[in-house]
């Protein structure tokens, strides 16, 4: 056979294989509706291409190592202690100072299958029952917690703790698939995100492989307790921060890898803008006291995944090759934990770059809080939280008035 046969016989035969997935070792064997969409992506040359070239992420402190597994979000409560931080095993703790302390808990089905376990990732397959929080906001004039479970929706516990209160599980009659993150306004408005209603967080790799756009960002009226939905068809909603002035709020675009506002006062109410394209994947966003947004970027762009966004089809091709899940994941992130994290300002003027290029010290980052002076960093990924001393600079006008801004 002439070479050129023998190529279109290996074609063939790969075509049928990649049909067919007889020995379901592809990505998505498991799925047998799996359908990967296309990713509206920037184009290249708008990428941001600046970087940390000391590393200084490698300077935080890593703090309550294995004491704590796959802490997403952080939160302080209104007489300023903490950090709170939901935890794998569908528990919120509470650090008093000395020790860390059960404080709430999303699911009360809490049998054998939560009890903790070495690993973040050996919960997934319990998470439907153990409940998983995620983005944890207080509400600071009454000082109640309100939770982002993936699993059972929108949540809320008093300030003493115990088993939350469901608050919404649905939106126009669509059951919420994968509750991410919230913010609260001062009428007690949450905004929060629905990363998918076909994949749950248990799939979340599925669901970035897929680029599907069935997420949705909603607002639940504590005073109605209705759920309306602001805006449908978003590829990976993630995280939400109000602005300071509460007139608008950033939520993340993880698919895209880009920040949107979404406006709630003025003559732009109710509409949506492009805030910045990131140099990589957002999770969490959060608001600082001078109104700026510290923003965690999962991981940063590669044009492998750029190009795959831009192709469904061969995407779907090459899902369907006998070719792990993790594995893909490892290419989509450029083969290895590489910690991102930004900071912009209302305007969208990125002010900050931090990293850990190498994944010595902080390995993944899911959210950045900004307190006193230092940022306390978690990752869902990882079984610590890391800290961050903030460098201060002056500008010439805080030399003047002999006051530190930081940097």
């Amino acid at each position: 056979m002439k070479p050129a046969g023998i190529f279109a016989a290996v074609c063939l035969l790969l075509a049928v294989y990649c049909a067919v997935d007889p020995f379901d070792h592809s990505a998505i064997s498991e799925f047998p509706e799996f359908e990967s969409v296309k990713i509206e992506m920037p184009a290249w040359s708008s990428i941001p291409v600046d970087k940390d070239p000391e590393n200084m992420l490698q300077k935080s402190e890593i703090k309550f190592l294995n004491q704590i597994q796959g802490p997403e979000s952080m939160a302080f409560d209104p007489n300023g202690r903490g950090p709170y931080t939901g935890v794998a095993d569908g528990r919120i703790l509470f650090w008093d100072g000395q020790k860390w302390t059960d404080f709430a808990y999303t699911s009360a089905n809490r049998s054998g299958l939560c009890d903790p376990k070495p690993s973040p990732m050996s919960y997934l397959k319990n998470e439907h029952i153990c409940g998983r929080p995620l983005g944890l906001r207080f509400d600071k004039t009454n000082g109640d917690l309100y939770i982002a479970d993936a699993y059972l929706g929108l949540m809320k516990v008093g300030p003493e703790g115990g088993l939350a209160t469901s608050l919404s599980t649905e939106a126009d009659g669509v059951p919420l698939g994968f509750t991410n993150d919230l913010d609260i306004d001062v009428d007690g408005n949450v905004y929060f995100t629905d990363s998918s209603i076909k994949y749950q967080r248990r799939n979340f790799l599925q669901l970035v492989f897929s680029g599907d756009d069935s997420g949705r960002l909603l607002k639940y009226d504590p005073s109605k307790k209705e759920t309306t939905v602001l805006i449908r068809n978003l590829q990976f909603p993630n995280g939400v921060s109000l602005s300071k002035d509460g007139s608008f709020f950033v939520f993340c675009e993880g698919s895209l890898g880009r920040l949107s506002k979404y406006w709630l006062k003025g003559e732009k109410a109710g509409s949506t803008e492009v805030m910045a394209v990131l140099s990589g994947h957002p999770d969490n966003v959060r608001t600082n006291k001078d109104g700026d947004f510290w923003v965690a970027i999962h991981c940063r762009r590669y044009m492998y995944s750029h190009f795959l966004g831009l192709y469904p089809k061969i995407r779907q091709v090459w899902l369907k090759l006998p070719i792990s899940a993790r594995l893909h994941y490892m290419m989509q992130i450029g083969g290895r934990l590489h910690a991102v994290v930004v900071k912009y300002n209302a305007e969208g003027e990125l002010l900050k770059i931090l990293e850990d290029s190498s994944g010595k010290v902080v390995k993944a980052v899911s959210e950045v809080e900004e307190k006193d002076g230092r940022l306390w960093i978690g990752s869902v990924l990882m079984p610590f939280l890391a800290v961050y001393q903030l460098q201060y600079v002056f500008s010439r006008r805080e030399v003047l008035n002999q006051r530190p801004i930081p940097s």
